[in-house]
């Protein structure tokens, strides 16, 4: 039950595992078919332990950026009502380290799907098997390179936004690199981040607001919100893609 290279051999594989095969192709049809026929067997997780079907779909998806493919799968978990506990499953296939598809999406400085997942329930201070949350692989990302800095920035501020309260493991290297952190992150930001003083009030109006909307229904519930436009983190974060109804 999965798309076949020409001379390869018949497989028969499990929905899941035939899920995993369409993100691996980056087939849409087949992906939406599987969702469609039978979505509980295709958001299992896969049996099998054999290189690449090891993978849990939504991390292979975010891995490959399968922007499609992810929107169908996180649509078809909403509409199974497992959306808030879909997202948040953990996959030990990403450099051997059992991590969210948020991670993932960190790790890659994907800032679209970064807010993509943390508006439908990703949750930001979850830890890997290192102990490191979503934030700590962003601050080690703008720490190892310049490279797609505004994309990185973009993460970190969405980590702000959906993180109740600021919490990783690398605070101690902010506090002793001061000068470095100090000059990439504004003076309040920095303070922010080292526990030195509170939020700023725009951020913790924004949080409250959030924290209200039914994470299901997002990026529409903000874009109806009754706030100024520019107040609001899409659409101008996100693409086309992620404004579909999934």
């Amino acid at each position: 039950m999965a798309p076949k290279n020409e001379g390869e051999r018949d497989r028969c594989y499990s929905p899941s595992q035939a899920l995993i095969c369409a993100v691996m192709y980056d087939h849409h049809k087949y992906a939406q078919y599987l969702l469609t026929l039978c979505p509980r067997e295709a958001l299992a997780t896969p049996r099998m332990n054999v290189a690449p079907l090891s993978h849990y779909a939504p991390h292979l998806a975010v891995e490959l950026d399968r922007k499609e493919i992810t929107n169908m799968i996180l649509g078809a978990a909403k509409q199974m009502g497992i959306l808030p506990f879909y997202i948040n499953q953990k996959s030990s296939q990403f450099k051997g380290e059992e991590r969210l598809a948020l991670h993932q999406a960190c790790e890659m400085a994907n800032a679209n799907m970064v807010l993509r997942l943390l508006g439908k329930g990703a949750d930001p201070n979850i830890k890997d098997s290192g102990g490191f949350t979503p934030l700590d692989i962003v601050l080690e990302q703008l720490k190892d390179s310049c490279v797609n800095w505004d994309s990185k920035m973009i993460c970190l501020h969405d980590l702000f936004l959906f993180s109740q309260a600021v919490q990783f493991k690398s605070k101690a290297t902010l506090r002793g690199n001061k000068e470095y952190w100090g000059n990439l992150l504004e003076q309040d930001e920095y303070n922010y981040f080292i526990g030195k003083s509170p939020a700023p009030l725009s951020l913790c109006s924004m949080k409250t607001v959030l924290q209200c909307l039914v994470p299901s229904d997002f990026p529409h519930s903000v874009l109806a919100l009754p706030i100024p436009h520019s107040l609001k983190p899409v659409p101008a974060q996100l693409d086309t893609w992620e404004l579909r109804e999934p």
